[in-house]
């Protein structure tokens, strides 16, 4: 199967978590046991007790979100490895997950990895004061659109696009009350549905300045090894072969948008023709399905995902 049909793994974000997510992995497969205990020994903390008990309010903390999601990536794509011969054509990730997607081709240490997203969230958590940011997403508006609302919507404050998440959804990123401005903007523009999100920052925006040169700082202190299974980044919406860029695009990402709608057309562009989501909830295949419908698409997150996989 995986010889004639070109797969594209996809790693979820922040966003996709819930409490007991991982659980039913750890407990049926040595292979996903062993990468929450890897993660434990690099973070000299708990992350089972986060992941399978919560509480929520605990798991939503980005410090702990990002490990959390990563870890429980990295242990979905350990057994479909260790049960199935499924290897990807290319791999990308959303936000966070594309540090998901650079441990699958060998590029980041899961260990490195783990210890690099903690710090990312903390640094995210801290760029800007609590209450200061925000972040929307508005549906049914072009890009274009969105772009000139934001624009305008500034008044010498910080609002921009954050994610091109396709199908109409684009979200936007900013202080306060510029987000607040944009959000007015776009209901009289027409957008079908504006809604403000349940963040803690305001990712993917130029305020996310300070956490980008902390995090430069962090990857200056890890290697990233060459690979050969092609990475789609969040900033170009193209395939990275080259182990060199990695860390500057990673730092790039922290302060640009997510072009997860543009990075979808890259796959299905390079003849993709199946998406597997790899790690908790569905939100990235949702999104594919409105981008490209003719990829196939199937997730794993538990043991029974792997059954419908491995039957496909």
């Amino acid at each position: 199967m995986a010889g004639t049909t070109k797969v594209v793994f996809v790693f979820p974000g922040q966003g996709s978590q819930a409490v007991g997510m991982g659980k039913e992995l750890y407990k049926n497969f040595h292979a996903a046991k062993e990468v929450f205990l890897e993660a434990e020994e690099a973070l000299k903390t708990s992350l089972r007790l986060v992941c399978f008990s919560g509480p929520e309010e605990e798991l939503k903390l980005t410090q702990n979100t990002q490990p959390a999601i990563l870890t429980v990536s990295i242990a979905a794509l350990r057994v479909l490895q260790s049960e199935t011969d499924l290897a990807p054509y290319c791999v990308a990730g959303h936000s966070l997950g594309e540090y998901s997607a650079l441990v699958s081709v060998g590029a980041l240490a899961f260990k490195d990895a783990v210890r690099i997203v903690r710090e990312r969230g903390r640094l995210m958590q801290e760029a800007v004061p609590a209450g200061e940011g925000s972040m929307a997403v508005a549906l049914g508006l072009a890009a274009e659109e969105v772009q000139a609302i934001c624009d305008r919507a500034a008044e010498g404050e910080i609002v921009a696009p954050a994610n091109f998440n396709g199908g109409g959804q684009i979200v936007i990123s900013g202080a306060k009350q510029a987000v607040v401005r944009a959000m007015v903007l776009a209901r009289e523009r027409g957008a079908k549905r504006v809604l403000e999100l349940p963040v803690s920052a305001p990712f993917h925006c130029p305020l996310m300045a300070p956490a980008a040169e902390g995090l430069k700082r962090v990857l200056a202190e890890v290697e990233v090894k060459p690979f050969s299974v092609g990475v789609i980044t969040n900033v170009e919406a193209d395939l990275n072969l080259d182990h060199n860029r990695v860390k500057p695009l990673l730092v790039e990402q922290a302060v640009s948008p997510v072009r997860w709608e543009a990075s979808v057309q890259r796959m299905e562009a390079l003849g993709c023709e199946r998406a597997i989501e790899i790690g908790p909830g569905k939100v990235l295949s949702g999104l594919i399905r409105r981008i490209s419908p003719r990829l196939a698409l199937s997730n794993i997150e538990s043991p029974a995902d792997l059954k419908k996989i491995a039957g496909n």
